[in-house]
């Protein structure tokens, strides 16, 4: 079996994720980790029994002694963290969005290209069972052309406190500023509800509009430094490369609804419905005969690697590099045209 050395860029919230999942790997060791800021960067060492630190990507690169870095960085971050490392040579899983605009993006699978890395973007929701086995199906042509479908992102954060107090804490309060990076819930998780709609229909989109809405949620739209004008509700419409049609939806106020994603595509011979509720996912499909009466079965959807597990047997030469940051470039664009068309009030944009 062939070791892998983790160097771990960042160590926010999401980095212990990244620390546990790349530990409980056979052969995989955490070997360092890079932060700006010591004290933070001491106590992450010590929780995760990591041993060595740095200050700088300059100076983990100048020591070298590791084969792979998973970047947690905040989203502006991405870019110019990541570049260097491909340059280095070493393979690098990046969390979404891959970077803030396509250009960057685009810059960034082609360094990742040319360098002949693993290169790989945390899209969380492709370790979904049920995505996994749908986008089998689709590709089986278990429910025959695709014509419509529509797909949503619902998170609730805005009307209760299950995650945390929105108003008085600086990990949420960043999310609704842009002058503090966000691109709202459309750059946050409008990612994940696009990859998850065209990666399950297997089939890129052509053309999209959008609309973005911000609602207030503070005297004067501020709450201390945290100036609130990034985006909390998106709807886009979406065509696909064979003309199929779809709508997207990504919103911060589905009030009883903490963390879920739904799919529902339709096809000539069939349909699927894909639901990720409460941490679980399931799958539904009507299919054959049962077109006829409307019936919905429930499918069975086994157990998939994680993100963590697929990064280093594609290291390893065990399994492909997917979704890669070829896949992430493409979302950007999206994303890109997505923002574009809402400051056109939702105009139409060809891809």
């Amino acid at each position: 079996m062939q070791p892998v050395r983790i160097l771990i860029l960042g160590t926010g919230g999401m980095a212990k994720n990244h620390a546990d999942h790349f530990a409980a790997i056979p052969g995989v060791t955490v070997v360092a980790g890079i932060d700006t800021r010591p004290e933070q960067l001491a106590a992450f060492q010590q929780a995760h029994n990591i041993p060595h630190g740095f200050a700088s990507v300059q100076d983990a690169i100048a020591w070298g002694e590791f084969d792979a870095v998973t970047n947690v960085t905040p989203d502006a971050a991405h870019y110019a963290t990541t570049l260097p490392f491909l340059a280095a040579g070493k393979h690098v899983l990046c969390e979404k969005p891959l970077a803030t605009n396509a250009a960057h993006a685009s810059e960034m699978a082609a360094a990742a290209a040319k360098a002949g890395v693993v290169n790989m973007v945390n899209l969380t929701y492709r370790n979904v069972p049920a995505l996994q086995k749908a986008a089998q199906m689709v590709r089986a042509g278990a429910i025959g052309t695709i014509r419509h479908f529509e797909a949503s992102y619902l998170q609730s954060w805005l009307t209760q406190p299950a995650w945390g107090a929105w108003d008085k804490e600086p990990q949420w309060l960043w999310r609704l500023s842009t002058r503090h990076g966000s691109k709202g819930v459309l750059g946050d998780v409008g990612i994940h509800i696009l990859d998850f709609a065209t990666f399950i229909a297997g089939m890129d989109a052509t053309q999209i509009s959008c609309l973005l809405q911000t609602f207030d949620k503070a005297p004067g739209g501020q709450i201390g430094e945290y100036v609130l004008d990034a985006n909390d509700s998106a709807t886009m419409q979406v065509r696909l490369s064979n003309g199929a049609l779809g709508t997207v939806a990504a919103t911060r106020f589905a009030t009883g609804h903490l963390n879920d994603l739904r799919l529902r595509l339709y096809g000539m011979t069939g349909g699927l419905e894909v639901r990720f509720e409460k941490a679980e996912s399931h799958l539904r499909a009507c299919l054959g005969d049962d077109i006829n009466t409307g019936t919905w079965v429930d499918v069975d959807c086994p157990a998939v690697p994680t993100v963590y597990q697929r990064f280093i047997a594609a290291i390893r030469g065990e399994g492909p590099a997917d979704p890669d940051f070829a896949r992430g470039a493409a979302l950007q664009v999206l994303l890109d045209k997505a923002e574009a068309s809402a400051g056109q009030d939702g105009k139409l944009l060809a891809v």
